[in-house]
């Protein structure tokens, strides 16, 4: 009897444990399935995030290529239009030094006829009392 009993216990575990065993293949079977249909919207998603990265880089290297090509312009206008300043300045400079000594050259003109004003003032009020003795003169012997 225990013979029969444990002759029975394979086919009773089998007839047991069988279908579970079906059962939890299918199952694996389906989660491998989705695992794998995982991955290739992984693969798919992570190619799609490699073009979008690789895209924004190029637009970014393209941005800094900009940048850099404006801020060179930039920088080459500022140095003409300082260089330009520069020369400006210069020749207001020496205009301002040709008044200068044009100022100066009147000046020294203006004094130079000042001086000789006052040498010619005393001169004109000599002749004036000149004339006044002159005209004294004339009266006395007319009368």
């Amino acid at each position: 009897m225990k013979y029969r009993m444990v002759e029975k216990i394979p086919s009773w575990i089998e007839k047991l444990l069988l279908p579970k065993l079906s059962e939890i293949t299918g199952e694996i079977k389906a989660i491998n399935a989705r695992i794998d249909s995982l991955d290739k919207r992984i693969d798919s998603l992570e190619k799609t995030m490699n073009t979008r990265i690789e895209s924004l880089e190029n637009r970014i290297d393209s941005l800094e290529k900009t940048f850099n090509e404006r801020f060179v312009s930039l920088r080459n206008e500022m140095n003409s239009l300082r260089n330009e300043m520069l020369t400006r300045f210069e020749a207001v400079d020496k205009r301002i030094e040709s008044l200068r000594n044009e100022m100066i050259s009147l000046r020294s003109e203006m004094f130079t006829k000042f001086d000789s004003l006052e040498k010619t003032i005393p001169m004109i009020e000599k002749l004036k009392e000149l004339e006044i003795r002159i005209a004294r003169l004339e009266k006395e012997k007319q009368v």
